[in-house]
């Protein structure tokens, strides 16, 4: 991810750019790059490759903010990890290709495969795993590649057919008048192809429901509402086209003793009034164990206190924020005798001072009237 340009001088706009600046500098750069006008150039593709990439992040909101926030590794913490290949571009822009060039989803439009379905996992975890990241497997239920026929939809030792109604087309033409109407064809659903013996697991569909074990790597620094895009973990395409995306949200359960801002996590202690008039040295509970903390004399309810570098770590930088342990003064109950009269002997000395400062104050107030 260090080595990757600033995307919004990859599309050579400003940072303010609108959805409308963006579209138009990718598609000029888009239009100079295309494979399809490069061939064999790799210097082409590269370019061409880096442009879609930045084009796809800065016209998605989310994921916009995200890089204007943490850059190029929030991405990769929110589970953006680019495209796979030209299929995969064509695939997420082919209507937008057809739109700039006419032509460039010609790949995907002459085999008429279809991308598969992205689809959506919902992970708990708990706080520590969120804070320090886990590796985890989930099991995923989706439509794969039919085991038996390979996707084809064949029983074994046949093969597809031409469709007979629209002669390979897809396409069924009827004239109406002056004008000839093309639709889908009904028999083969625009394939081309017919299936005389259909496979009898996946009866001609080639792709059957199964279950897959995916492993998960959750980056350190996570929260809720996190997205982790798993490339090429969705169901299998169609007409041999790329498998959809799993995209992993993320939910993390609160902890008993810390919550969480941002980078910085939160707690509360209670100590008494005679460590906060006194001083104490205390033990805290930290993300990392126990450590001591030192409470000044005359510590007030409320005070907070800073371990620096014991927070949650950062997906743009992996730098932790701090630890504040907020102080509370906890009230006495249940004294003994002997701890009253100390009490009530602390009380007639405060109230003297009091009384003296009270005095004074008057004195000066006097004063000032003569």
């Amino acid at each position: 991810m260090a080595n990757k340009r600033d995307y919004y001088e990859v599309l050579g706009t400003n940072r303010n750019a609108t959805e409308d600046e963006l579209k138009k500098a990718y598609r000029k750069l888009a239009l100079k790059f295309h494979p399809d006008r490069n061939p064999g150039d790799k210097a082409a593709e590269d370019k061409f490759k880096e442009a879609a990439e930045a084009y796809e992040v800065l016209r998605d909101p989310q994921k916009r903010q995200i890089y204007d926030q943490y850059g190029h590794q929030g991405l990769e913490g929110a589970g953006f990890s680019g495209f796979g290949g030209f299929e995969d571009i064509f695939s997420s822009f082919g209507d937008i290709f057809e739109d700039f060039f006419g032509f460039g989803a010609g790949r995907r439009s002459r085999s008429r495969s279809q991308k598969g379905s992205d689809l959506r996992y919902d992970l708990k975890l708990s706080f520590m795993e969120a804070a320090f990241g886990t590796e985890t497997d989930i099991d995923v239920n989706k439509r794969g590649i039919c085991p038996t026929c390979g996707g084809s939809g064949c029983e074994k030792g046949t093969h597809p057919e031409t469709c007979a109604y629209c002669k390979g087309t897809g396409q069924a033409t009827r004239s109406q008048g002056f004008f000839t109407l093309s639709t889908t064809c009904p028999n083969c659903n625009g394939r081309g192809q017919s299936i005389p013996h259909p496979c009898p697991e996946c009866r001609g569909a080639g792709q059957v429901m199964m279950r897959k074990k995916v492993a998960v790597k959750i980056p350190g620094g996570v929260d809720s509402g996190s997205r982790l895009r798993l490339t090429g973990e969705g169901e299998a395409g169609v007409y041999g086209g790329l498998p959809g995306d799993l995209y992993v949200f993320i939910h993390v359960e609160p902890h008993e003793y810390f919550r969480r801002d941002h980078t910085e996590i939160i707690c509360q202690v209670e100590i008494s009034f005679v460590q906060a008039a006194l001083g104490d040295t205390i033990t805290v509970p930290t993300l990392n164990g126990s450590k001591p903390l030192e409470i000044t004399k005359g510590t007030q309810p409320g005070d907070v206190f800073r371990f620096k570098g014991e927070g949650i770590p950062s997906l743009r930088s992996n730098r932790r924020g701090d630890q504040l342990i907020q102080v509370i003064i906890k009230t006495p109950v249940g004294l003994s005798k002997k701890q009253e009269n100390l009490l009530k002997e602390f009380a007639k000395i405060e109230s003297g001072k009091f009384s003296n400062k009270l005095k004074n104050l008057l004195k000066g107030d006097t004063a000032g009237a003569n």
